[in-house]
Protein backbone atom coordinates (compact mmCIF):
# COMPACT_ATOMS: atom_id res chain seq x y z
CA UNK A 1 0.00 0.00 0.00
CA UNK A 2 1.57 3.21 -1.04
CA UNK A 3 1.19 6.14 1.03
CA UNK A 4 3.22 9.51 1.06
CA UNK A 5 4.38 11.97 4.33
CA UNK A 6 1.03 14.33 3.30
CA UNK A 7 -1.34 10.96 4.95
CA UNK A 8 1.06 10.96 8.30
CA UNK A 9 1.90 13.95 9.23
CA UNK A 10 -1.26 16.55 7.68
CA UNK A 11 0.83 17.91 5.07
CA UNK A 12 3.03 17.75 2.39
CA UNK A 13 6.71 17.96 2.23
CA UNK A 14 7.11 16.99 -1.40
CA UNK A 15 7.61 20.51 -2.48
CA UNK A 16 11.41 21.08 -2.22
CA UNK A 17 11.42 25.14 -3.96
CA UNK A 18 9.19 25.70 -0.90
CA UNK A 19 12.08 24.49 1.16
CA UNK A 20 15.30 25.69 -0.51
CA UNK A 21 15.82 28.78 -2.68
CA UNK A 22 14.58 32.52 -1.38
CA UNK A 23 11.55 33.44 -3.55
CA UNK A 24 12.59 37.32 -4.52
CA UNK A 25 12.07 38.90 -7.63
CA UNK A 26 15.95 39.06 -7.61
CA UNK A 27 16.62 35.77 -7.64
CA UNK A 28 14.10 34.40 -9.91
CA UNK A 29 14.81 36.70 -13.10
CA UNK A 30 18.45 35.25 -12.66
CA UNK A 31 19.94 32.88 -15.57
CA UNK A 32 20.45 29.32 -14.81
CA UNK A 33 23.96 29.63 -14.97
CA UNK A 34 24.51 32.40 -11.91
CA UNK A 35 21.76 30.11 -9.74
CA UNK A 36 24.22 26.96 -10.18
CA UNK A 37 26.76 29.48 -9.00
CA UNK A 38 25.19 31.01 -6.30
CA UNK A 39 27.05 31.59 -3.06
CA UNK A 40 25.65 29.01 0.12
CA UNK A 41 23.91 27.06 -3.71
CA UNK A 42 25.80 24.28 -1.97
CA UNK A 43 24.46 23.96 1.36
CA UNK A 44 20.84 24.29 -0.12
CA UNK A 45 21.36 21.26 -2.20
CA UNK A 46 22.63 19.55 0.66
CA UNK A 47 19.56 20.57 2.66
CA UNK A 48 17.18 19.12 -0.34
CA UNK A 49 19.44 15.93 -0.28
CA UNK A 50 18.63 15.25 3.83
CA UNK A 51 15.02 16.55 3.70
CA UNK A 52 14.25 13.72 0.62
CA UNK A 53 16.24 11.49 2.68
CA UNK A 54 14.06 12.10 5.62
CA UNK A 55 10.64 12.32 3.67
CA UNK A 56 11.86 8.49 2.51
CA UNK A 57 12.58 7.53 5.84
CA UNK A 58 9.69 8.94 7.03
CA UNK A 59 7.51 7.52 4.62
CA UNK A 60 8.46 3.84 5.19
CA UNK A 61 8.22 4.05 8.73
CA UNK A 62 4.64 5.66 8.17
CA UNK A 63 3.73 2.56 5.51
CA UNK A 64 5.01 -0.09 8.76
CA UNK A 65 3.20 1.53 11.43
CA UNK A 66 -0.23 1.87 9.29
CA UNK A 67 -2.47 -0.13 11.55
CA UNK A 68 -4.24 -2.96 9.99
CA UNK A 69 -6.89 -5.66 11.27
CA UNK A 70 -5.24 -8.74 11.08
CA UNK A 71 -6.67 -12.52 11.33
CA UNK A 72 -5.41 -15.43 11.60
CA UNK A 73 -7.08 -18.65 12.03
CA UNK A 74 -6.41 -22.60 11.79
CA UNK A 75 -6.78 -25.60 13.77
CA UNK A 76 -5.48 -26.79 17.24
CA UNK A 77 -6.33 -28.39 20.43
CA UNK A 78 -8.97 -30.69 18.28
CA UNK A 79 -11.33 -27.45 17.32
CA UNK A 80 -11.16 -24.32 15.68
CA UNK A 81 -9.37 -21.35 16.07
CA UNK A 82 -9.32 -17.32 15.38
CA UNK A 83 -7.27 -14.74 16.31
CA UNK A 84 -7.66 -11.53 15.32
CA UNK A 85 -5.86 -8.19 16.23
CA UNK A 86 -5.09 -4.62 15.09
CA UNK A 87 -1.46 -4.31 14.12
CA UNK A 88 0.87 -3.32 11.36
CA UNK A 89 0.49 -4.92 8.46
CA UNK A 90 3.92 -6.78 9.24
CA UNK A 91 2.93 -8.26 12.27
CA UNK A 92 2.03 -11.83 11.33
CA UNK A 93 2.33 -14.14 14.25
CA UNK A 94 1.31 -17.45 13.15
CA UNK A 95 4.49 -19.15 13.87
CA UNK A 96 4.47 -18.18 16.90
CA UNK A 97 0.93 -19.43 17.70
CA UNK A 98 1.63 -22.51 16.43
CA UNK A 99 5.05 -22.80 18.57
CA UNK A 100 2.23 -22.08 21.70
CA UNK A 101 -0.18 -24.51 20.51
CA UNK A 102 2.40 -26.98 20.45
CA UNK A 103 3.99 -26.41 23.74
CA UNK A 104 0.82 -26.79 25.59
CA UNK A 105 0.03 -30.03 23.40
CA UNK A 106 3.63 -31.53 24.82
CA UNK A 107 2.39 -30.22 28.52
CA UNK A 108 -1.44 -30.70 28.82
CA UNK A 109 -2.99 -32.80 25.70
CA UNK A 110 -3.79 -36.29 27.06
CA UNK A 111 -3.88 -37.16 23.57
CA UNK A 112 -0.73 -36.84 22.97
CA UNK A 113 0.96 -40.11 24.20
CA UNK A 114 4.19 -38.86 24.99
CA UNK A 115 3.21 -35.38 26.80
CA UNK A 116 4.26 -34.42 30.51
CA UNK A 117 0.52 -35.12 31.73
CA UNK A 118 -0.12 -38.42 29.83
CA UNK A 119 3.38 -39.55 31.67
CA UNK A 120 2.08 -38.48 34.83
CA UNK A 121 -0.71 -40.54 34.79
CA UNK A 122 0.63 -44.04 33.10
CA UNK A 123 3.30 -43.10 36.62
CA UNK A 124 5.81 -43.50 33.81
CA UNK A 125 9.12 -42.30 36.24
CA UNK A 126 9.02 -38.83 37.65
CA UNK A 127 8.64 -36.61 35.41
CA UNK A 128 9.25 -32.66 36.91
CA UNK A 129 5.82 -30.54 35.71
CA UNK A 130 6.95 -27.39 33.70
CA UNK A 131 5.40 -23.99 33.94
CA UNK A 132 2.30 -24.78 31.78
CA UNK A 133 1.60 -28.06 33.85
CA UNK A 134 1.89 -25.93 37.37
CA UNK A 135 0.05 -22.86 36.13
CA UNK A 136 -3.01 -25.04 34.76
CA UNK A 137 -2.98 -27.34 38.08
CA UNK A 138 -2.48 -24.75 40.91
CA UNK A 139 -5.53 -22.86 39.25
CA UNK A 140 -7.54 -26.37 38.95
CA UNK A 141 -6.62 -26.93 42.76
CA UNK A 142 -7.65 -23.68 43.58
CA UNK A 143 -11.55 -24.17 41.93
CA UNK A 144 -11.75 -27.11 43.42
CA UNK A 145 -11.67 -25.96 46.94
CA UNK A 146 -13.82 -23.22 46.43
CA UNK A 147 -16.37 -25.37 44.60
CA UNK A 148 -15.98 -28.67 47.25
CA UNK A 149 -14.62 -30.54 44.71
CA UNK A 150 -17.49 -30.11 41.95
CA UNK A 151 -14.84 -29.15 39.62
CA UNK A 152 -12.12 -32.13 39.85
CA UNK A 153 -9.17 -32.74 36.98
CA UNK A 154 -8.66 -36.03 38.83
CA UNK A 155 -11.83 -37.18 36.46
CA UNK A 156 -9.57 -38.35 34.11
CA UNK A 157 -10.19 -42.38 34.95
CA UNK A 158 -14.07 -41.22 34.06
CA UNK A 159 -13.53 -39.43 31.32
CA UNK A 160 -12.01 -42.10 29.68
CA UNK A 161 -15.06 -44.75 31.17
CA UNK A 162 -17.57 -43.06 29.71
CA UNK A 163 -15.33 -42.78 26.66
CA UNK A 164 -14.61 -39.20 26.19
CA UNK A 165 -11.09 -39.42 26.97
CA UNK A 166 -8.35 -40.67 24.42
CA UNK A 167 -8.96 -44.27 24.98
CA UNK A 168 -11.24 -46.03 22.90
CA UNK A 169 -14.68 -46.58 24.27
CA UNK A 170 -15.85 -49.53 26.15
CA UNK A 171 -19.41 -50.74 27.23
CA UNK A 172 -19.50 -49.87 31.02
CA UNK A 173 -19.65 -52.90 32.79
CA UNK A 174 -21.96 -52.94 36.70
CA UNK A 175 -20.26 -51.50 38.96
CA UNK A 176 -16.60 -50.22 36.72
CA UNK A 177 -17.99 -46.69 38.21
CA UNK A 178 -18.31 -47.19 41.73
CA UNK A 179 -14.75 -48.62 41.81
CA UNK A 180 -13.50 -45.70 39.84
CA UNK A 181 -14.09 -43.59 42.62
CA UNK A 182 -11.08 -44.53 44.79
CA UNK A 183 -9.46 -42.46 42.19
CA UNK A 184 -11.37 -39.50 42.41
CA UNK A 185 -10.78 -36.42 44.35
CA UNK A 186 -8.10 -33.73 44.11
CA UNK A 187 -6.87 -34.38 47.89
CA UNK A 188 -4.99 -37.14 46.40
CA UNK A 189 -2.90 -34.54 43.87
CA UNK A 190 -0.41 -32.55 44.88
CA UNK A 191 2.74 -30.71 43.46
CA UNK A 192 6.20 -30.86 45.69
CA UNK A 193 8.91 -29.71 44.32
CA UNK A 194 7.67 -29.45 40.92
CA UNK A 195 6.92 -33.25 41.43
CA UNK A 196 3.35 -34.68 41.09
CA UNK A 197 2.46 -36.63 43.96
CA UNK A 198 -0.68 -38.74 43.93
CA UNK A 199 -1.61 -40.66 46.82
CA UNK A 200 -3.60 -43.07 45.04
CA UNK A 201 -1.34 -44.21 42.45
CA UNK A 202 -4.39 -45.16 39.75
CA UNK A 203 -5.10 -41.42 39.79
CA UNK A 204 -5.20 -39.86 36.19
CA UNK A 205 -5.35 -36.19 35.59
CA UNK A 206 -7.51 -34.65 32.54
CA UNK A 207 -7.25 -31.12 31.97
CA UNK A 208 -9.75 -30.61 29.17
CA UNK A 209 -12.56 -28.50 31.24
CA UNK A 210 -9.48 -25.86 31.83
CA UNK A 211 -6.32 -26.40 29.28
CA UNK A 212 -7.79 -24.42 26.38
CA UNK A 213 -8.78 -21.40 28.40
CA UNK A 214 -5.30 -21.20 29.75
CA UNK A 215 -4.21 -21.50 25.79
CA UNK A 216 -5.88 -18.44 25.01
CA UNK A 217 -4.34 -16.49 28.17
CA UNK A 218 -1.29 -16.97 26.98
CA UNK A 219 -2.04 -16.06 23.16
CA UNK A 220 -3.04 -13.18 24.83
CA UNK A 221 -0.20 -12.30 27.49
CA UNK A 222 2.14 -12.95 23.96
CA UNK A 223 0.02 -10.33 21.71
CA UNK A 224 0.59 -7.88 24.91
CA UNK A 225 4.65 -8.55 25.11
CA UNK A 226 4.72 -7.63 21.47
CA UNK A 227 2.65 -4.73 22.36
CA UNK A 228 -0.63 -5.35 20.51
CA UNK A 229 -3.10 -3.77 22.15
CA UNK A 230 -6.27 -4.71 20.29
CA UNK A 231 -7.18 -8.04 20.12
CA UNK A 232 -9.71 -10.97 20.28
CA UNK A 233 -8.22 -14.58 20.92
CA UNK A 234 -10.91 -17.08 20.20
CA UNK A 235 -10.33 -21.25 20.72
CA UNK A 236 -12.91 -23.72 20.94
CA UNK A 237 -15.51 -20.82 21.96
CA UNK A 238 -13.31 -19.66 24.81
CA UNK A 239 -12.52 -16.20 23.87
CA UNK A 240 -10.29 -12.92 25.20
CA UNK A 241 -10.76 -9.40 24.23
CA UNK A 242 -8.66 -6.44 24.75
CA UNK A 243 -8.89 -2.92 23.73
CA UNK A 244 -11.43 -2.35 20.44
CA UNK A 245 -11.85 -2.92 16.71
CA UNK A 246 -9.64 -0.90 13.89
CA UNK A 247 -12.83 1.28 13.97
CA UNK A 248 -13.51 2.16 17.82
CA UNK A 249 -16.41 -0.20 18.41
CA UNK A 250 -16.25 -2.90 21.05
CA UNK A 251 -15.43 -6.87 20.24
CA UNK A 252 -18.96 -8.67 20.16
CA UNK A 253 -19.18 -12.30 21.17
CA UNK A 254 -22.51 -14.19 20.05
CA UNK A 255 -23.63 -17.06 22.52
CA UNK A 256 -24.77 -19.63 20.54
CA UNK A 257 -28.67 -21.49 21.39
CA UNK A 258 -28.03 -24.55 22.90
CA UNK A 259 -29.15 -27.05 20.24
CA UNK A 260 -28.72 -31.11 20.14
CA UNK A 261 -29.28 -31.20 16.28
CA UNK A 262 -26.04 -29.19 14.53
CA UNK A 263 -28.15 -30.35 11.02
CA UNK A 264 -30.51 -27.28 12.33
CA UNK A 265 -27.97 -24.80 11.92
CA UNK A 266 -26.67 -22.26 14.93
CA UNK A 267 -28.38 -19.69 16.44
CA UNK A 268 -27.14 -17.14 18.72
CA UNK A 269 -29.10 -16.30 21.85
CA UNK A 270 -27.47 -13.10 22.12
CA UNK A 271 -24.05 -11.12 22.14
CA UNK A 272 -22.25 -9.49 24.48
CA UNK A 273 -19.51 -7.12 24.21
CA UNK A 274 -16.18 -7.64 25.81
CA UNK A 275 -13.34 -5.32 27.10
CA UNK A 276 -10.73 -6.67 28.41
CA UNK A 277 -12.44 -9.68 29.81
CA UNK A 278 -12.61 -13.37 28.82
CA UNK A 279 -15.51 -15.33 27.88
CA UNK A 280 -15.97 -19.35 28.03
CA UNK A 281 -19.62 -21.38 27.60
CA UNK A 282 -19.74 -25.29 28.93
CA UNK A 283 -23.02 -27.09 27.71
CA UNK A 284 -24.46 -30.54 27.66
CA UNK A 285 -25.64 -30.58 24.05
CA UNK A 286 -22.61 -31.25 21.97
CA UNK A 287 -20.65 -33.76 23.39
CA UNK A 288 -22.90 -36.70 24.08
CA UNK A 289 -24.59 -39.91 23.28
CA UNK A 290 -27.14 -42.71 23.84
CA UNK A 291 -27.02 -45.87 25.09
CA UNK A 292 -29.75 -48.16 25.49
CA UNK A 293 -31.65 -45.50 25.48
CA UNK A 294 -30.11 -43.16 28.19
CA UNK A 295 -28.18 -40.28 27.74
CA UNK A 296 -24.51 -39.80 28.76
CA UNK A 297 -22.70 -36.40 28.16
CA UNK A 298 -19.13 -35.23 28.61
CA UNK A 299 -19.72 -33.19 32.13
CA UNK A 300 -19.35 -35.22 34.63
CA UNK A 301 -19.90 -35.01 38.14
CA UNK A 302 -16.55 -35.63 40.27
CA UNK A 303 -18.82 -36.79 43.64
CA UNK A 304 -21.35 -39.29 42.26
CA UNK A 305 -18.95 -40.39 39.20
CA UNK A 306 -21.80 -40.14 37.10
CA UNK A 307 -23.07 -38.02 33.84
CA UNK A 308 -24.31 -34.21 35.59
CA UNK A 309 -28.32 -33.82 35.63
CA UNK A 310 -29.82 -31.37 35.98
CA UNK A 311 -31.90 -28.49 33.59
CA UNK A 312 -28.57 -26.05 33.21
CA UNK A 313 -28.00 -26.27 29.26
CA UNK A 314 -25.06 -24.16 28.71
CA UNK A 315 -23.01 -21.80 31.49
CA UNK A 316 -20.86 -18.62 30.14
CA UNK A 317 -18.69 -17.10 32.49
CA UNK A 318 -17.28 -13.69 32.14
CA UNK A 319 -14.20 -12.98 33.93
CA UNK A 320 -10.73 -10.92 34.10
CA UNK A 321 -8.95 -14.53 32.39
CA UNK A 322 -10.03 -17.05 30.29
CA UNK A 323 -8.83 -20.16 32.57
CA UNK A 324 -10.83 -18.60 35.39
CA UNK A 325 -13.90 -18.24 33.33
CA UNK A 326 -13.24 -21.98 31.66
CA UNK A 327 -13.32 -23.75 34.98
CA UNK A 328 -16.14 -22.15 36.14
CA UNK A 329 -17.96 -22.56 33.65
CA UNK A 330 -17.68 -26.67 33.74
CA UNK A 331 -17.98 -26.16 37.48
CA UNK A 332 -21.70 -24.35 36.77
CA UNK A 333 -22.35 -27.26 34.55
CA UNK A 334 -22.06 -29.70 37.19
CA UNK A 335 -24.27 -27.42 39.79
CA UNK A 336 -27.04 -26.88 38.28
CA UNK A 337 -28.71 -23.56 37.96
CA UNK A 338 -29.70 -22.92 41.63
CA UNK A 339 -26.63 -24.05 43.05
CA UNK A 340 -24.77 -21.87 40.77
CA UNK A 341 -26.78 -18.69 41.47
CA UNK A 342 -25.85 -19.67 44.95
CA UNK A 343 -22.81 -19.69 44.71
CA UNK A 344 -22.27 -16.62 43.20
CA UNK A 345 -24.40 -14.79 45.41
CA UNK A 346 -21.36 -16.31 48.29
CA UNK A 347 -18.50 -15.51 45.96
CA UNK A 348 -18.66 -11.89 45.04
CA UNK A 349 -15.28 -11.60 45.52
CA UNK A 350 -14.85 -13.52 42.11
CA UNK A 351 -16.41 -11.05 40.01
CA UNK A 352 -17.68 -13.22 38.11
CA UNK A 353 -20.52 -12.73 35.75
CA UNK A 354 -22.82 -15.33 33.99
CA UNK A 355 -25.35 -16.71 31.34
CA UNK A 356 -27.16 -19.83 32.30
CA UNK A 357 -29.39 -21.28 29.91
CA UNK A 358 -31.99 -23.72 31.13
CA UNK A 359 -35.21 -25.65 30.25
CA UNK A 360 -38.44 -24.93 32.52
CA UNK A 361 -41.02 -27.63 31.51
CA UNK A 362 -39.74 -27.57 28.11
CA UNK A 363 -39.32 -24.21 27.69
CA UNK A 364 -35.60 -22.08 27.50
CA UNK A 365 -34.73 -19.84 29.60
CA UNK A 366 -31.96 -17.87 30.97
CA UNK A 367 -30.72 -15.60 33.82
CA UNK A 368 -28.21 -13.49 33.22
CA UNK A 369 -25.91 -11.49 35.16
CA UNK A 370 -24.13 -9.81 32.39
Amino acid sequence: MDINIQNCFGRASGNLTSVGYPHDTHHRNRKYHNVLWHPGMMTLYRTWIALLSTAVVLQVSCRQDLQNTLNISGQAQGTTYQITYVASQHSNFRAAFDSIFTAIDQSLSTYVPGSLISRINRNDGSPTVDAHFREVFNKAMEVSANTNGLFDVTVGPLINAYGFGPAKKQKLEPGQVDSLLQFIGYQKVQLDNNKLIKSVPGVKLDFNAIAQGYTVDLIAAFLDSKGIRNYLVELGGEVRAKGKKLDGSPWSVGIEQPNEYPEQGKALHTKVDLLDKALATSGNYKKFYVEDGKKYTHIIDPLTGTPAKNNLLSATVVAADCMTADAYATAFMVMGLERARTFLEVHPELGLKVLLIYDQNGEWKSYSSL
